[in-house]
């Protein structure tokens, strides 16, 4: 059994997440969230469900320890949290994680709401984790699955993808943890 552990796991992308890795017999889901009431009962179905706040290192290197993936879907101090779970993986020798960031963290001039989400890209590269660093084009909540991928470097192409989308490439890096390791990719709809 694989043991997936969602930080952040209330936001809407994280709740298609959730949905789209719930079919795999092979995967335990603990989702990590700062208030449990914020997540349906629906979604927290047969998962195992904590309280946290990633902020505080204590918390999240608790339920980091025994995990195989870590999945984060976060937004706010994202540097403050990424260093923190960055540390407690590297203290619990849990490897794999994928982490959100955001389209257009790399222009110049970097835009104000992304720099914490450069920052958590920045933190995530610079340490020797498998990572695999998404940084989606916005969301919408199309009931298709369409999507194409650019490597860090590349031009960022496309445009407004739908969660849908984004949870079913989880889902398959989450099934072949072998895949797109060591990668900074931008997904978008082509």
């Amino acid at each position: 059994m694989k043991k997936v552990l969602i930080i952040g796991a209330s936001g809407s992308l994280a709740e298609i997440v959730i949905e789209a890795l719930k079919p795999m017999t092979d995967v335990s889901l603990t989702l990590f969230v700062r208030n449990k009431s914020r997540l349906s009962r629906a979604i927290a179905d047969n998962c195992i469900l904590l309280e946290g706040d990633a902020m505080h290192y204590d918390s999240i290197k608790k339920v980091i320890s025994g995990q195989d993936i870590v999945y984060v879907n976060l937004a706010g101090n994202l540097e403050a949290m990424g260093k923190n779970i960055v540390k407690a993986m590297h203290e619990t020798g849990v490897k794999r994680i994928i982490a959100i960031s955001s389209i257009g963290i790399y222009e110049i001039p970097l835009k104000s709401v992304l720099i914490p989400y450069r920052k958590l890209a920045d933190v995530i590269e610079a340490s020797d984790l498998d990572y695999t660093i998404l940084r989606p084009d916005w969301f919408t909540n199309a009931n298709e699955i369409d999507y194409a991928i650019t490597h860090k470097g590349e031009p960022e192409i496309g445009s407004a993808i739908s969660r849908k989308s984004i949870a079913s490439f989880i889902a398959t890096v989450i099934k072949n943890p072998e895949l797109h390791t060591k990668a900074n990719l931008g997904i978008s709809k082509i």
